[in-house]
């Protein structure tokens, strides 16, 4: 039999080395190495290796996803039209967000509709969690519960009772007896999720995996878990908030960027019907420096309001500052508007938001972004009921965006008459909302003052 072999491997990238680093070569990360114990690979033969079989691409045979609802519409929405038996969902985020009230809900109305569900508890008792479900309303005599933190013992329990789904609350917290170094480790995290997704797939058992954050706020853990899974969903959004969302950055099954909002409430999450309404409701009107952008969430368009702010620096070197906006890009938009619009922002400070904890990523947030910087360092508001979408160019220029009449039917259908979008954007023409063309951030700028 082959010795075991120590390691230590980054708990932030994975990477390996043959002895301990104070700092890790490849993702730069101090004191992240831990000892581990790895068997050593064993050797087979190569000869009698049965050739692998190949089949054209055109003949292979056809199999349609067959997707079950979860009992919650808005997590269908999510995760591409409802739970995918043999699926592996891993839901991340910060601690506190949600996730176990989430996963709690979901094994409530999964087993309201028959389907038998576990629920490994590796964080909390049984009894810590009942009294999570009594106060959730959530209290279900179909959801079978494993306070198991050996990942052994969970993938025999889950053997003998062939569930329809099972949720491990969370992956950080099992640990196999294969392995010596501790819960949470890379190599432990990997072995397990490896085996969990191996019963899934084996068992036609929809699998849900809670995954804890960093505090960079990324998925603790190796990056090939994010790869391992089907489906990633993230939670976003403040603990002090009322409200969260819930994104989908990874779908073997559906579109990717599908979000669903919910409202944290005594008895648990509700979803929200009406995105747009609530991110626009304690929208400030008449106030320089605000803009709304009709976005797009995979599927769903919505009305997000972008925030500027350009104040004197106090600074050698002016601040840029943005929350829900990609650093770059701020900085890029800043330099467009100085040369081409001469807005004067060399001097001055200036921050950004995008209000509702969104994280914005599409180039067609630009002409919202600018227009804020505009009505911001001018200090003059713009239109209320107006809207902005189109790209900005490095040469000031205006560029339309896709699905551009989607994003308009949202608008109108809050209560917005008007909307700056690139000249070149082939949008019908409504006699419900005016359409006011602008060829770059110059025409913008004199607009916007007109």
């Amino acid at each position: 039999m082959a010795s075991p072999r120590t390691i230590y491997a980054c708990q932030s990238c994975g990477f390996q080395s043959s002895k301990w680093l104070g700092r890790c070569p490849e993702c730069g990360t101090w004191s992240s190495f831990v000892e581990e114990t790895r068997e050593a690979p064993r050797r087979s033969p190569r000869a009698g290796v049965p050739a692998t079989g190949l089949v054209p691409l055109a003949e292979v045979e056809q199999e349609g996803v067959a997707r079950a609802p979860s009992g919650l519409a808005a997590l269908d929405r999510v995760l591409g039209g409802g739970v995918v038996a043999g699926a592996a969902v891993l839901l991340a985020g910060e601690p506190g967000i949600g996730k176990s009230t989430l996963l709690l809900q979901l094994a409530e109305r999964l087993a309201a509709a028959g389907r038998p569900v576990i629920y490994a508890s590796a964080e909390e008792s049984p009894r810590q969690l009942r009294l999570r479900a009594e106060r959730l309303g959530a209290l279900s005599g179909g959801v079978l519960v494993a306070g198991e933190t050996r990942l052994e013992a969970l993938l025999e329990a889950a053997s003998r009772a062939a569930p329809a789904a099972l949720l491990v609350d969370s992956i950080q917290a099992l640990s196999s007896d294969e392995l010596e170094s501790p819960p949470g480790s890379i190599g432990q995290v990997r072995h397990c999720a490896n085996r969990l997704v191996e019963l899934a797939k084996r068992s036609e058992t929809a699998l849900f995996l809670v995954g804890h954050v960093t505090k960079e706020g990324t998925i603790a853990g190796p990056k090939s878990l994010e790869h391992l899974v089907d489906t990633v969903l993230a939670f976003e959004g403040e603990r002090e908030s009322d409200y969260r969302i819930l994104r989908a950055t990874k779908n073997r099954f559906g579109p990717t960027g599908e979000i669903a909002m919910f409202e944290m409430r005594e008895s648990g999450l509700e979803a929200v019907g009406d995105p747009s309404g609530v991110l626009l409701a304690r929208r400030r009107g008449g106030a320089p420096g605000s803009a709304v952008l009709p976005t797009m969430s995979g599927s769903r368009p919505l009305l997000v309001e972008t925030q500027a702010l350009v104040v004197p620096t106090a600074f050698p070197a002016p601040r840029r500052m943005s929350v829900g906006l990609d650093p770059n890009r701020v900085i890029l938009l800043v330099a467009v508007l100085d040369r081409f619009a001469r807005l004067g922002l060399g001097d001055r400070d200036v921050f950004l938001n995008v209000v509702g904890g969104l994280a914005l990523r599409e180039p067609a947030a630009d002409l919202a972004v600018a227009a804020a910087l505009i009505s911001a360092a001018r200090g003059t508001a713009l239109p209320e009921r107006a809207v902005f979408l189109g790209e900005v160019g490095l040469l000031g220029e205006v560029r339309p965006v896709g699905q551009a009449e989607s994003r308009l039917r949202e608008a109108v259908a809050h209560g917005f008459s008007a909307a700056y979008l690139p000249r070149a954007a082939s949008v019908p023409r409504r006699s419900d909302l005016e359409l006011v063309e602008v060829e770059s951030v110059e025409d913008l700028a004199a607009r916007i003052a007109g």
